[in-house]
């Protein structure tokens, strides 16, 4: 009995920490669960190799979903962006104040576009600022049940290397290819002036001078979103991340299928 409240408390002690806001509880919280999990199989097997195979557990959960629903995706080669309508600002309330932050800070609106990748709905309001050579974009991102916004600004320098600052909240699920550097910013900050800041000084610490970025077209943004999500699965293509299927679309291959566990990982750690 006295091991059951054992592992009973330390899980209800871990929920009260994760439902905290202050993201010290809550990574105390999944901690705590984690010791509650080794308890439980320490107690049962009466191992120290049994409760590390608890905690081991937790982060082998991914592969429920891998071997399920992302190993039967199949996405499309060449995806384009269309023009769509501005979602409802009350499924991201944080995209409204970014979009008025951008033209705050003197960048002007190009166009609102989005496309479908496996069920997911992915939104672009872009920007564009002449002074500061770079594409600004609030990413409205929603599947299922789940929602959420980011921001991201882009630069291009002349030897047409991409420079990208933004507080996407995941790891990347596809690898960057040869001449993509992203600044990842925490994805609790989500005032754009802050984001800004961010971008021009790592502009300055990659040594990236304002006359070597090149002056974006307004007409050419979308094609050039295009562009680049083709050149990524291009370079996915070649390292075996992904394979090409039989009806024109991709899907991960095994390798493919392990790069993504470890994104997983990455986010669990991170994000707890």
């Amino acid at each position: 009995m006295r091991e059951t409240l054992i592992v009973v408390g330390l899980t209800v002690l871990a929920i009260a920490l994760r439902s905290g806001r202050g993201n010290t509880m809550r990574k105390l919280g999944a901690l705590t669960m984690l010791g509650a999990s080794f308890c439980l199989l320490y107690f049962i097997t009466r191992s120290i190799w049994g409760g590390a195979v608890g905690v081991a557990l937790w982060f082998f959960l991914p592969w429920i979903e891998l071997l399920t629903r992302i190993r039967q995706m199949r996405l499309p080669l060449n995806n384009r962006l269309d023009h769509r309508e501005v979602p409802n600002p009350s499924f991201f309330p944080n995209a409204t104040e970014a979009a008025a932050a951008m033209e705050e800070a003197g960048f002007d609106h190009v166009s609102d576009c989005g496309w479908e990748w496996a069920g997911m709905q992915q939104f672009f309001q872009l920007f564009w600022h002449p002074e500061e050579r770079a594409v600004a974009a609030v990413c409205l991102c929603e599947q299922s049940d789940v929602a959420f916004a980011f921001i991201s600004i882009t630069s291009h320098d002349a030897d047409g290397k991409i420079w990208r600052t933004t507080n996407f909240p995941f790891a990347p699920t596809l690898r960057c290819p040869p001449g993509v550097s992203w600044n990842h910013v925490p994805c609790e900050r989500s005032c754009f002036h802050q984001i800004l800041a961010d971008h021009q000084k790592y502009l300055g610490r990659m040594r990236v001078p304002a006359d070597r970025l090149r002056m974006p077209d307004p007409e050419e943004i979308e094609d050039s979103i295009e562009r680049e999500m083709r050149r990524q699965v291009d370079h996915n293509l070649a390292v075996g991340i992904i394979r090409l299927t039989e009806d024109g679309h991709f899907k991960y291959s095994t390798r493919g299928l392990f790069f993504l566990w470890g994104q997983f990982v990455k986010d669990m750690i991170r994000l707890c």
